[in-house]
């Protein structure tokens, strides 16, 4: 096939690569001076590890840090049955490419492009599953601190002690929470893969859509807007505490 017939592929998945990556920084670099679903769950999880040090009863605690990990483990076992069906059309590709064929605005491919997009979508796909196993573990690392969480009773313990311990267990389940969001991205981004199938210029489209979405959830979704939202204002707050 000549070169001008790759080309589109090319800038397609260059395309691809740039707004994921790109996204993903924009996200992180945004996500340190605006509101986001991240920066604010992570105020919510440092309340939550604050009040855990003010109880003895940490049974609830560590049942919603078996539920969290429980959604990891899921997303992880999904993606070993998704990568299974992958590896099968990989076997039948000629039979997957005639099929695709007869489906209207689908662009007619080589056999050998037929499974370099295959295999992108595979790739997406393990990745997915080391992020999935990786929240995993780290939801166990979590669960190791609340554990160990001094008990309320124990005098010895510092507050700036139990200070300390709160913000580095938020810390260690904000970083799990991280992994799962970014198991999830990739989720969104191997769905637009599968636009490549159809043709390049499609699979653009839908990787710009899958940005599109990803933003609007992360920095201007309704949920975000409950979770921010004080009936006090922030001025009169500080007032408050400051006597």
């Amino acid at each position: 096939m000549p070169f001008e017939q790759h080309l589109p592929h090319f800038i397609a998945v260059s395309w691809f690569v740039l707004c994921w990556w790109g996204y993903t920084r924009y996200a992180i670099w945004k996500g340190g001076s605006t509101p986001c679903l991240a920066s604010v769950l992570h105020l919510y999880r440092e309340d939550w590890m604050r009040r855990l040090l003010m109880r003895d009863n940490r049974i609830a605690d560590a049942n919603v840090i078996g539920n969290l990990e429980r959604n990891a483990s899921f997303f992880a076992s999904s993606t070993l049955i998704i990568l299974a069906g992958i590896l099968t059309v990989l076997g039948s590709t000629e039979r997957a490419v005639s099929v695709l064929a007869e489906l209207p605005f689908v662009q007619a491919v080589s056999r050998e492009i037929a499974e370099v997009k295959i295999i992108a979508v595979a790739v997406v796909f393990i990745y997915s599953f080391f992020t999935f196993t990786w929240c995993m573990r780290q939801y166990n690392f979590a669960a190791m601190m609340v554990g160990a969480a001094p008990m309320l009773t124990e005098e010895r313990v510092t507050e700036q002690e139990r200070k300390s311990y709160a913000e580095r267990t938020a810390r260690v389940i904000s970083m799990a929470a991280n992994q799962f969001n970014f198991g999830l991205r990739s989720y969104y981004f191997g769905l637009a893969t599968l636009a490549w199938f159809i043709n390049p210029w499609f699979y653009m489209l839908a990787t710009a859509g899958v940005v599109f979405v990803l933003y609007r959830r992360e920095f201007h979704s309704d949920v975000l807007a409950v979770m921010v939202y004080s009936p006090v204002e922030l001025g009169q707050s500080a007032k408050q505490q400051g006597g």
